[in-house]
């Protein structure tokens, strides 16, 4: 009919949830506290247990095969539900693709306040995972559900590859170039949409993009050591791939990408708590020659960011390099 109104036309998601996106994750200082006093597995087949928080477990089955198992759920990050399933689905598909394995089968993650949310809209959102993985050539099959006072979506998911051809966090190398996949600025413009509804569609474009194309080209140029940046920012994951790794990192500020509106965000003061609360985190480990506003940017908290890869991958810019840890130090990044 003419005119009539849906749900998901005046409901705004965004504000049935105190977080939003991978912005509301665990900060890393605290969940590395909680994670220290757990066993950590063993096993030849486990190639990629917790130990250095990497995107994925990997377990071998055969010389030829291992399996990649990750998950992911958040609270909305945008009020349009189809979009949010969107991204929800390509962030943790994401974690297969940083890996450097291919998805095959997704269930579905659903917590549903089911008194004030009608479940038409819950459809919108699952219709929006399945159409990414739909184009991710990913399986999705069925899934779980429960009431909870606020709404959160994602995917626990299963990918194959190959295990002699990983991508990790603890195989970046002196000397190799670091090249970001996608701009920053992710989690300046969702909060700005949280607080005022403004949509950027760039934003939407970029958060619902799989990485599975820049996964595939770091491996068939044979690179080893890549990390997806998502709700640590850059320089949370790039120190989690330095310390695993062994080795210290230079990043060029200038060389950092950015979607455009992201900056005069940030200078509106529309900066994500969880940004702030990375950049602390990793603070203690920083040379930094820029600006504290520059720091916040560069540990924005992104939600279905960029692949951040050592070595170069055409078409995408170098925004720093891996070099040598100083003798008898920790991880470092300088910031130039």
């Amino acid at each position: 009919m003419t005119g009539e109104t849906t749900p998901q036309d005046t409901l705004r998601l965004t504000q049935h949830a105190s977080g939003g996106g991978c912005a509301c994750k665990v900060p890393p200082g605290e969940l590395e506290r909680v994670l220290a006093g757990l066993p950590v597995a063993a096993g030849a087949d486990l190639l990629v247990g917790l130990e250095h928080g990497d995107d994925g477990a990997v377990v071998r089955l055969d010389a030829d095969r291992a399996v990649v198992l990750t998950t992911d759920f958040f609270t909305p990050v945008v009020d349009d539900p189809y979009d949010w399933g969107r991204i929800a689905a390509a962030n943790a598909l994401s974690d297969v693709y940083a890996m450097g394995g291919e998805p095959l089968v997704a269930v579905n993650l659903l917590a549903w306040p089911r008194d004030r949310i009608p479940f038409e809209v819950a459809a919108e959102v699952l219709r929006g995972g399945t159409a990414t993985c739909a184009e991710a050539g990913c399986l999705l099959a069925g899934g779980h559900s429960i009431d909870d006072p606020e709404p959160k979506y994602g995917l626990a998911v299963t990918g194959t590859a190959d295990p002699s051809r990983l991508l990790r966090n603890d195989a970046a190398a002196p000397g190799t170039p670091l090249t970001l996949t996608k701009p920053l600025g992710l989690g300046v413009l969702n909060n700005r949409h949280k607080a005022t509804g403004e949509v950027f569609e760039e934003a939407v474009a970029v958060m619902t993009a799989l990485n599975r194309d820049a996964s595939r080209a770091a491996l068939a140029a044979g690179h080893t050591a890549a990390t997806d940046v998502t709700g640590f920012g850059l320089l949370g994951h790039l120190y989690k791939m330095c310390r695993a790794s062994g080795v210290d990192a230079v990043i060029d500020a200038a060389a950092v990408p950015y979607l455009e509106p992201a900056r005069a965000s940030y200078a509106a003061g529309f900066v994500p708590g969880g940004s702030r609360r990375n950049l602390d985190w990793v603070r203690p480990h920083l040379d930094a020659g820029v600006d504290e506003d520059e720091l916040v940017m560069l540990a924005d908290a992104q939600t279905s960011g960029g692949l951040l890869v050592a070595g170069e991958l055409p078409g995408h810019p170098v925004v720093g390099e891996v070099v040598a840890r100083r003798a008898g130090e920790g991880a470092r990044i300088t910031v130039r």
